[in-house]
């Protein structure tokens, strides 16, 4: 018969002393109510418990501790307990002669005795516990909120409503990096830095079952692996062994909850027997995503039927996926307001990992599973493309799924995947996330071209829109080399008057202008501009984009009047085509505001400007980089008229947005950051600008190069800048504001 004292000292407990100061507090005033410590295996639940009892057993109160089994131990051990707080004999034969209730009977002497600590641990089937098959919530069986002393059950469930309006739930979360860092150092301090536990206690995402199942290892004389360096590189490749997978025994259930691996399947195992057969299948479709939010609108009833190769409802797919959330094998992530992201969930990284490689090595068809994930996230991504109105938060979902999918070797030469993350990459580009766009772009061009040749009309397409992500990112040396070897390839397959010959070189002069060789950018725009006019007529979308893109290098060219008229008549074009609050046409606006405070007719262009940042702000929102590049532009002509304040509020704003969005070395950050310096030069702030044209110069100088024209001007401003600090009085210099262009690409 097992024992009612507490497992031995729980010892140095690290990163629960928020929990535990909650639980002492509950302890010395339980005031009708008990506590439930609740999460994914391996989490550390009976830890915490064991921890609250070194405190009990210290404060002088009685601790009993059970661990829950089955109906009939749980029955005798409670009654162990309530004979050992003064259970009279006679009371217990009335309760064994059946003239009164059990539970009845023990929890009465309990409320007789003062000061104590009841643990029942492992309370992972709430429903069995009983008696009579009655729910906890009742609290007429074994489990009661208390007055005198305190009942803590530890289990996997943690749905509040199991455990009833008297329960105080603690939800144990995995441990922080450092915190991870600090018990592997406890028990293995010859393996390594704290720096490179901390990577290692990140890889194994906080999760003490597996720190401690480490730190043992790393510490026994016959471990092939001796360091936390070793030990993280080895889990890349040796998962099963190391975390226990194959570990023998590992069916014992007592075995079971010491290995990281089938503490799971123990949770999968009960869930199964309790109605939700599709809980596993769920687990292993979710475990071959990326480790990131996954929308719950992609288990689609039709998509688990296909995986699992036989008829899913949606009420048995919704209790599959719900089931995994209450015994802590997903949860739902929080936003950044603090709310949860209801219609998300997300898996603890050592439980996608390891339910990936089960999968992989224990299905006979590992890829059915992926076939069926890669054809829901084509049609996903379809439909993102369909959708009347721009879905950019479906797609900043998808972009890690797709890249995921796109990586498998199964994956490698399918078109319809490559066109999926295509379709995903535009629409980023489309909400400012140039990043991901990047990424994507990079992947739909590897399958294309395996796919399709070299050469092949989709490839070139995929290129060029390779190219023109590179751009988005400035990195304008290499996309116009890309650009260059698209626009060969299509004057030589497609002839050189071709509207897609066109439009690479078209791509390949925006990233000459981009790269400051703005008279070989005119030069070839004012022939796409002759032959697009040739070919495809004056009015034409693509003609105005040449009429747009000419504007914009003849005014880095200083020809200003010239440049004003062509956008005055791409402006007519584009709100004649589009209408006045497209994209493009807000696009042209900014651009003729730029060419009018080029020749000092500021104040009609901040009117402009702030047209544009209002349709700007409505139509993509205030934190999409074209609205924050028209809030700097507004901010150029405000200084130009003198309301330096003003103009030095706003560049702030966008820099402080950009360097988040961004990132503080992308140009578009280091163009608004040196705006601020010649707005807080213009104010008297002249040390102040002089230390961000110097951190702008500097970073120019490594990012764009020593030569480019936007780097000759931050050393000219800093110039100027410390000229100016040593003077008594602000004077006006030669230095000037980067503007944000539009140029067009399509």
């Amino acid at each position: 018969m097992a024992s009612l004292r507490a497992p031995q000292s729980a010892g140095v407990v690290r990163g629960r002393e928020s929990e535990l100061v909650s639980l002492r507090r509950l302890l010395a005033r339980p005031q009708g109510r008990y506590a439930v410590t609740c999460g994914v295996g391996g989490i550390g639940k009976t830890t915490l418990a064991s921890a609250l009892a070194d405190v009990a057993r210290a404060e002088g109160r009685s601790v009993f501790w059970i661990r829950w089994r089955d109906p009939e131990e749980l029955a005798e051990q409670m009654t162990r307990a309530a004979v050992a707080c003064g259970l009279p004999e006679a009371r217990l034969e009335e309760a064994r002669a059946g003239r009164a209730g059990l539970p009845d009977v023990v929890w009465e002497q309990l409320e007789r005795t003062a000061s104590w600590l009841l643990v029942i641990d492992n309370v992972d089937t709430p429903q069995a516990v009983g008696p009579g098959g009655e729910g906890v919530a009742s609290y007429r069986g074994w489990i009661r909120p208390g007055g005198r002393g305190l009942l803590l059950v530890t289990s996997r469930n943690t749905d509040p409503g199991v455990w009833g309006t008297r329960a105080v739930l603690h939800r144990v979360a995995p441990l922080e990096p450092a915190t991870g860092s600090q018990v592997l150092c406890d028990a293995a301090p010859h393996a390594g830095t704290a720096e490179e536990a901390r990577a290692l206690a990140q890889r194994l995402g906080g999760l003490p079952l597996a720190l401690h199942a480490v730190a043992r290892y790393l510490a026994a004389p016959g471990s092939r692996h001796r360091t936390f360096t070793a030990y993280t590189t080895a889990l890349d490749t040796q998962l099963d062994t190391l975390l226990g997978a194959t570990q023998p025994r590992a069916s014992d259930p007592d075995v079971g909850r010491t290995l990281v691996r089938h503490t799971w399947e123990l949770s999968l195992d009960q869930l199964e027997a309790d109605g939700y057969p599709l809980a596993r299948p769920v687990l292993r479709l979710l475990s071959l995503l990326a480790p990131a939010p996954v929308p719950v609108s992609l288990l689609t009833p039709e998509m688990v039927t296909e995986a699992i190769g036989r008829p899913a409802g949606v009420i048995e797919v919704e209790a599959g996926l719900n089931g995994l959330h209450t015994y802590g094998l997903v949860d739902v992530p929080t936003r950044h307001d603090g709310h949860l992201a209801l219609g998300l969930v997300v898996l603890h990284p050592l439980v996608r990992e390891i339910t990936a490689h089960a999968h992989t090595t224990e299905s006979t068809d590992p890829n059915r599973y992926l076939r069926a994930l890669t054809g829901r996230l084509i049609q996903t991504a379809q439909g993102v493309m369909r959708a009347r109105t721009a879905d950019w938060d479906t797609a900043r979902l998808l972009a890690p799924h797709l890249l995921i999918a796109a990586a498998h070797t199964a994956n490698e030469n399918n078109r319809h995947l490559a066109d999926a993350v295509d379709h995903i990459s535009q629409s980023l580009t489309e909400a400012g996330d140039y990043g991901s766009a990047l990424r994507l772009r990079q992947v739909a061009h590897e399958i294309t071209a395996r796919s399709s040749g070299r050469d092949h009309p989709d490839t070139l397409n995929s290129r060029n829109n390779l190219a023109l992500a590179l751009d988005d990112l400035s990195h304008h040396q290499e996309a116009a080399d890309l650009h260059q070897q698209v626009l060969t390839a299509r004057g030589r397959i497609l002839g050189p008057d071709h509207p897609d010959t066109l439009l690479s070189r078209s791509n390949l002069a925006n990233a000459l202008d981009h790269l400051g060789r703005h008279q070989e950018a005119a030069d070839h725009h004012r022939q796409i501009l002759a032959a697009r006019e040739r070919v495809l007529g004056a009015d034409d979308i693509y003609t105005l984009h040449s009429v747009n893109n000419l504007g914009l290098a003849l005014g880095y060219l200083g020809q200003h009047q010239e440049a004003a008229a062509l956008h005055r008549e791409a402006l007519a074009g584009y709100e004649h085509v589009l209408g006045v609050e497209h994209p493009d046409t807000l696009n042209s606006r900014n651009n003729l505001a730029l060419a009018l405070d080029d020749l000092s007719h500021h104040q009609e262009a901040a009117d402009l400007h702030r047209q544009v940042l209002g349709a700007y702000e409505r139509v993509l929102g205030p934190e999409h980089p074209d609205t924050l590049h028209s809030r700097d532009n507004l901010g150029l002509a405000l200084d130009h008229l003198g309301r330096h304040n003003e103009a030095a509020d706003l560049h702030q704003h966008v820099v402080t947005s950009l360097e988040r969005i961004l990132g503080p070395d992308h140009p578009s950050t280091l163009t608004s950051r040196n705006n601020l310096g010649l707005a807080l030069d213009h104010l008297g702030q002249h040390d102040e600008a002089a230390d961000l044209h110097q951190h702008v110069l500097t970073t120019r100088e490594r990012v764009l190069g020593p030569d480019h024209p936007h780097t000759l001007q931050s050393r000219n401003n800093l110039a100027a800048a410390l000229r100016a600090s040593r003077r008594t009085s602000t004077w006006w210099r030669a230095g000037r504001g980067h503007r944000f262009l539009s140029a067009r690409r399509s």
